[in-house]
């Protein structure tokens, strides 16, 4: 049995939209050597709900990263979702920090 270790750091990405077609961005995504978690998650907020998906990254301890790799990855295909979903936002959580990302324009 092998054991390995690596530092956590963790990534979530937070988007509205169809779960079958994030699904399917990450597959495409993914084929560059990657693995994501993909999540069904509803959105409650004042005035309204809507469905959308919470998609996951880790360090996984087989290929660690750093830190910055791992918020880089999350932040490129947070991206591609928001293009491929047809969302004006997407948010991603990591362990240190919160990055709001919108097409809207600035308040």
């Amino acid at each position: 049995m092998t054991r390995t270790e690596a530092p956590t750091y963790t990534a979530a990405i937070y988007i509205a939209g169809d779960l079958t077609e994030a699904r399917r961005v990450c597959r495409g995504y993914c084929m560059k050597g990657l693995c994501v978690t993909v999540e069904p998650v509803e959105f409650i907020y004042t005035g309204g709900a809507e469905t959308g998906v919470r998609v996951g990254l880790i360090n996984y301890p087989r290929f660690p990263a750093s830190p910055s790799e791992i918020l880089n990855t999350a932040e490129h295909l947070a991206v591609a979702l928001m293009n491929q979903l047809y969302q004006h936002s997407v948010s991603i959580v990591a362990t240190d920090k919160t990055i709001w990302l919108s097409r809207r324009e600035a308040a």
